[in-house]
């Protein structure tokens, strides 16, 4: 039964009827990290040297709000509540404004809808692609006016927008709206603080409303200005539906699985994916790695990983993930073989190398054919499978076989 069909970032979890005996576990020893594997020693440096990491985790203790529990808590009537999605959707190559997939944008709707129906005026904001505190007309990191005629549609409602995040400007539209009303902020990653958790920044988004709503699960774990700091700086903050929905599945599948339990873990970097991965060595039987975030594991590992994207400041980071792995007993399994490409394009010339061979001008893009015999192999031993993330570079086309292979086994 598929529990949960978000893409990307948010969490597929899959349960599988033990209808049947299973057969004994494959042993995974060519790639599963163990006592042999060339891992770094914790002590080897002091923890001075780590990294600070950039995520956010709510204490164990404190109870979630969801957005109907804020409702039956205060009056939001003619009160603004900022709402924290995403609107990263992706736009025509043609024209470059015309959307082409409404997911995202559908998925803003329940939440939205129920806080206008409440009589709330509703601020929009939400990041579009990355600008990297450059303001950019238009494109995937440019404004997010692409979006605005697409919402009003879905809405049913009028949707003003302005052309910042915050400021004066900002301010006097947001205590301009009369009630049941929606106001788009700008992209927030036009200003270079949002992704640093910028205090001020955070401080001006929350002079916009009394209240905040985060509805973008594939942001929060980050810890940014519009999705971690703003909640200092509001009376309340809740969980969207979205957001709530995916964490009960998350919870029902993790916390009380039908085991043998395996996670399988794409993603680009291993800066955004260590809190997950960590939380998962203490629940998990088998965790499956991914995306472009394994080539810092096989750096730990002292492989040459050629012109591979690697977070050098998080090489020792991922070697002692291994070691506690190995510790727990978890099978963390690194994949066996990758696809290389020459460039970054879906024209580039592609070869398929194992891990431990690549070298020179090539780039890892995705898992290789025995990686997903192996994880294939894997993930039929087991009862329960949480995905999260891309195997690969999954955007485009034809390089995209990983992430979907692992998503129809």
């Amino acid at each position: 039964m598929i529990a949960s069909s978000s893409t990307r970032a948010a969490a597929l979890l899959l349960r599988r009827a033990a209808a049947a005996p299973r057969p004994p576990v494959a042993s995974a020893a060519p790639v599963a990290v163990s006592s042999s594997s060339p891992v770094p020693s914790s002590s080897s440096s002091s923890s001075s040297s780590v990294p600070r990491r950039p995520f956010h985790a709510a204490p164990p203790s404190r109870a979630k709000l969801n957005v109907e529990g804020l409702a039956s808590k205060v009056d939001l009537s003619g009160r603004n509540v900022l709402v924290r999605v995403d609107l990263n959707v992706p736009l025509s190559k043609e024209d470059d404004v015309t959307v082409t997939d409404d997911t995202r944008l559908r998925a803003v709707v329940p939440t939205t809808k129920f806080l206008l129906e409440k009589g709330a005026n509703v601020v929009l904001c939400s990041h579009f692609g990355r600008p990297k505190g450059q303001v950019i007309e238009t494109g995937k990191n440019g404004r997010l006016t692409p979006v605005v005629e697409p919402l009003k549609a879905l809405l049913g409602t009028d949707v003003r927008k302005v052309d910042d995040c915050v400021g004066a400007e900002v301010e006097a539209a947001a205590r301009s709206l009369k009630g049941g009303e929606v106001l788009l902020l700008e992209n927030t990653r036009f200003r270079a603080g949002e992704t640093k958790n910028d205090p001020e920044l955070a401080a001006g988004l929350g002079k916009l409303a009394e209240y905040f709503v985060m509805d973008a699960f594939g942001t929060a774990h980050r810890a940014h200005s519009s999705t971690a700091g703003v909640t200092e700086h509001v009376k309340l903050s809740a969980a969207g539906y979205l957001l709530d929905k995916e964490l009960k599945y998350l919870k029902g599948a993790v916390d009380e699985p039908s085991r043998p339990l395996c996670a399988v873990v794409g993603g680009a970097k291993v800066s955004t994916k260590l809190p997950v991965i960590e939380s998962l060595i203490e629940k998990c039987d088998s965790i499956l790695l991914g995306g472009g975030m394994i080539f810092t594991f096989y750096r730990a590992m002292g492989y040459d990983v050629g012109k591979s994207m690697v977070e050098e400041e998080y090489i020792e980071l991922a070697g002692k993930l291994m070691k506690q792995a190995e510790e727990k007993g978890v099978k963390l399994i690194l994949p066996p073989d990758v696809v290389l490409a020459d460039k970054f394009a879906e024209d580039a010339n592609t070869a398929i190398a194992k891990s431990s061979e690549i070298s020179g001008e090539w780039m890892g893009i995705d898992v290789g054919p025995e990686t997903f015999k192996l994880f294939s192999q894997e993930i039929s031993q087991c009862n329960t499978i949480v995905f999260n993330g891309p195997m690969g570079v999954f955007e485009m086309t034809p390089i995209a076989t990983g992430t979907y292979a692992e998503q129809r086994c």
